[in-house]
């Protein structure tokens, strides 16, 4: 049985929610992956999201959500539940800005027809503030996202990765499409210049949306 570290949980007052979600999830993936390994992907999920986290209230929600998609994105990358739509993959180091912006767009654009995900290879701890008011701007809500670590099952499953021309790498598999946009980092930016973002990233989007129809 999984447990966590002090200083992974230092109150210990979350472990019994982790088991109660191993449960919920093992039950979702039965027959694809064992209760160990949903148990392993839930606390490796919980620890990953608890580093960056300085108030841990709703760790695990999060944890649930990113251990889901996670075991999604294995089960899909295996063949044992394959999605049925492109998967597409945008990473950036903080994972706070640009990846979750043009994450968002592409998903409002395809309504479900293409699945999104998003990822840093050093995440922050919350959102840019700009990037969230500049989405609300033109009626999407990144209420409920938060940066995510990157991890290798999202890569695997994903059919394109795309990078923000931020250096980020990516561990690389045959038969995937791997690009990289140069996007200048709104971490810094006033909200004017996030906006010019989001609608330099639209056009991007509008653009790859039109190749993965075509």
């Amino acid at each position: 049985m999984s447990t966590l570290s002090p200083a992974d949980d230092p109150t210990g007052t979350h472990e019994h929610v982790l088991h109660r979600i191993c449960d919920e999830l093992a039950a979702s993936f039965d027959g694809v992956f064992g209760p160990e390994m949903v148990e392993r992907y839930v606390f490796e999920s919980y620890t990953a999201l608890a580093r960056t986290a300085k108030i841990k209230t709703y760790l695990p929600i999060i944890t649930r959500r990113f251990a889901r998609d996670r075991l999604n994105a294995l089960a899909h990358a295996q063949g044992k539940r394959p999605s049925g739509v492109p998967e597409i993959l945008f990473v950036c180091v903080q994972n706070a800005g640009r990846s979750q912006m043009a994450a968002a767009l592409l998903k409002d654009l395809t309504q479900g027809a293409i699945n999104v995900r998003s990822a840093g290879s050093m995440p922050a701890e919350h959102l840019d503030e700009n990037v969230v008011t500049a989405m609300n701007e033109i009626g999407i809500s990144l209420g409920e996202e938060f940066p995510k670590p990157l991890t290798d099952d999202v890569v695997r499953a994903a059919d394109v990765v795309i990078t923000m021309g931020c250096g980020d790498t990516c561990p690389i598999y045959p038969g995937k499409k791997y690009e990289d946009w140069q996007i200048s980092d709104p971490a810094t930016m006033t909200l004017d210049g996030v906006r010019e973002v989001r609608d330099a990233l639209r056009a991007r989007v509008e653009g790859l949306v039109s190749q993965l129809v075509s």
